[in-house]
C-alpha cells in the first residue's frame, strides 16, 4: 500500500490566522533584537575608539612635559654648579621628571588595553590589530533643536517590545478559538495490492475525503485558563513596553542634559588652561630672572598640566555622551541616517 494523506483546516474562527500574525511578529521582535544587540556593539566600538583617541592627548601632553622638565633640570643643574640654586632645587626638578615618565607609562598602558579591547570588538586578535596613534583634538556635532519624539520609535529595543505585545496580543484570539470547534478536511489517495507486481495498476487505485470535526466539550477549565494565561502575558508585554518607552525617554533626557553641562563645563576649563598656562609661563621666567624660588614654578607647571589633561576628558566625556545619545535615538537624529553614521568632526588641536 502505497498512501498519500493530506489535511486542511477550515480556519473560520480565526485561529491559523492569529498562529501566522503571531509567528511573524515573533520573526520581528527577533529581528529587532538583533539590531539592538548590533546598535550596542557599534556604540562600544565608538566608545571605545575615542577613548583610546583621548589618551593620546593626554599622551601627547605629557609628553611634551616631559620635554619641558627636561629643560628646567637642565637650567636648574646648571644654576646648582654656578652657586645660584641648592641641590633641593635639583632634587625637585628630577623628581617631577621621573613622575611625569612615569604618568607617560601608565597611560601607554591603559592605550593597550583600550586598543585591544577595540580589536576584540572588530573581531580581531590583539597582535595583528594596531591603531595608529594621533594628536587631533575631536568635538562632537552639535545637536539639532526640537528633535521628535517618533525618533524613539526606530530604537531596536522599543521595537521589540512593541512587536512582542502585538504578538501577545494575537495569542489572547488563538486562546479564544479553543472554545469554538475544528473543523478539518482530510483526505487519503493511493494505491493497494496484495501483489508487489500489481500495486500500481489503475484498477488497484484507492480514495478517501471527508471532513473531522473536533468539539470540545470535554475540556474543562483548561480552555478558561489557557485565556487568563494569554491575556496575562499581553499584559505583562504592555507593561515591558512601556518599560521601554520610559527608558527611551530617561536615556535621551540623559544625554541632551549631559551635553549641555558637559560644553558650559569643557568652555570654562578651557578658559582655566589658558590661564594655567600664562601663569606657568611667568612663574618659569620669574625663575631665570631671580625673582621666585624652583617651587613656584613646580606648582604652576603642575596646575597647567592638570588642567589640560582635565579639559582633553572633559572633551572625551561630551564625545561619548554624544554616541551614547545617538544610541538612545536608535542611531541619529535625522530618520533617513543609517545607525551610528553621525561622524566627530576632528578640530585644530589648541595650543
Amino acid at each position: 500500500m502505497l498512501p498519500l494523506d493530506l489535511s486542511y483546516e477550515v480556519d473560520l474562527w480565526g485561529r491559523v490566522r492569529r498562529s501566522f500574525r503571531a509567528a511573524r511578529e515573533q520573526a520581528q521582535a527577533s529581528a529587532a533584537a538583533y539590531q539592538n544587540v548590533l546598535l550596542s556593539l557599534q556604540a562600544d566600538v565608538a566608545q571605545t575608539y575615542f577613548m583610546i583617541r583621548s589618551i593620546d592627548l593626554d599622551r601627547h601632553v605629557v609628553a611634551e612635559t616631559i620635554e619641558l622638565r627636561k629643560k628646567n633640570l637642565t637650567l636648574v643643574e646648571a644654576l646648582h654648579q654656578g652657586g645660584a640654586d641648592s641641590a633641593l632645587d635639583v632634587g625637585q626638578a628630577q623628581t617631577e621628571l621621573a613622575s611625569a615618565e612615569a604618568d607617560l607609562v601608565g597611560l601607554e598602558l591603559q592605550r593597550a588595553q583600550l586598543e585591544n579591547a577595540l580589536a576584540v570588538l572588530c573581531g580581531q586578535t590583539s597582535s595583528s590589530f594596531s591603531l595608529a596613534e594621533t594628536d587631533r583634538l575631536y568635538q562632537p556635532p552639535e545637536i539639532p533643536i526640537g528633535l521628535p519624539a517618533d525618533l524613539l520609535e526606530r530604537r531596536p529595543d522599543v521595537a521589540e517590545a512593541e512587536r512582542s505585545m502585538a504578538a501577545a496580543s494575537e495569542g489572547i484570539g488563538i486562546a479564544k478559538a479553543a472554545f469554538f470547534p475544528s473543523i478539518q478536511l482530510t483526505g487519503t489517495a493511493g494505491v493497494e495490492s496484495a501483489q508487489l507486481k500489481d500495486i500500481f495498476n489503475w484498477e488497484n487505485r484507492i480514495w478517501s475525503i471527508g471532513p473531522n470535526i473536533n468539539l470540545p466539550l470535554f475540556e474543562g477549565g483548561r480552555n478558561r485558563a489557557g485565556v487568563e494565561r494569554a491575556e496575562a502575558a499581553y499584559q505583562e508585554a504592555v507593561a515591558q513596553y512601556r518599560s521601554q518607552v520610559l527608558v527611551a525617554f530617561h536615556e535621551v533626557e540623559d544625554g541632551l542634559v549631559g551635553l549641555r553641562l558637559l560644553k558650559e563645563q569643557f568652555e570654562d576649563q578651557t578658559r582655566a588652561v589658558d590661564a594655567a598656562k600664562q601663569v606657568a609661563d611667568l612663574s618659569r621666567n620669574r625663575y631665570k630672572e631671580g625673582l621666585a624660588s624652583y617651587f613656584e614654578v613646580v606648582l604652576a607647571d603642575r596646575t597647567a598640566l592638570e588642567n589640560q589633561i582635565l579639559a582633553y576628558q572633559l572633551n572625551g566625556q561630551r564625545i561619548v555622551t554624544t554616541i551614547l545619545l545617538i544610541k538612545a535615538l536608535g542611531g541619529g537624529w535625522k530618520a533617513d541616517n543609517a545607525m551610528m553614521t553621525k561622524s566627530v568632526t576632528p578640530l585644530k588641536k589648541a595650543d
